[in-house]
């Protein structure tokens, strides 16, 4: 079992965040509980910020960390094709480290 954190995506509330369905509709990432469970260790994720949501405009989760805002088991060693921002250079995830900004071992 794993270690239940406020979830970044609707901040605790269970609701969705956008009001897309409707106002009283579940969020998407912690089913209206509040919470999400992460599975240890984890990092904050570089690619949204921890927010939880897609930095790149849509009104959807972040692809990275599926909006949970943390990512498990990232590795400890910094993504030497991104340098550990997360991202490519066309914005979208780094394609080494998966947009988590670290690897377990640096591969050239």
């Amino acid at each position: 079992m794993g270690t239940k954190i406020t979830c970044p995506y609707c901040k605790g509330k269970g609701k969705d965040f956008f009001e897309l369905l409707a106002p009283i509709s579940f969020c998407i990432v912690c089913n209206g509980t509040g919470t999400v469970e992460l599975e240890e260790p984890y990092k904050e994720c570089v690619f949204c910020s921890g927010t939880g949501k897609n930095p790149l405009g849509a009104r959807v989760t972040c692809i990275v960390c599926g909006g949970k805002g943390n990512n498990s088991n990232t590795g400890d060693m910094i993504c030497n094709k991104c340098t550990g921002t997360g991202r490519a250079s066309d914005g979208l995830p780094c394609t080494r480290c998966k947009g988590t900004g670290f690897n377990e071992r640096n591969i050239l």
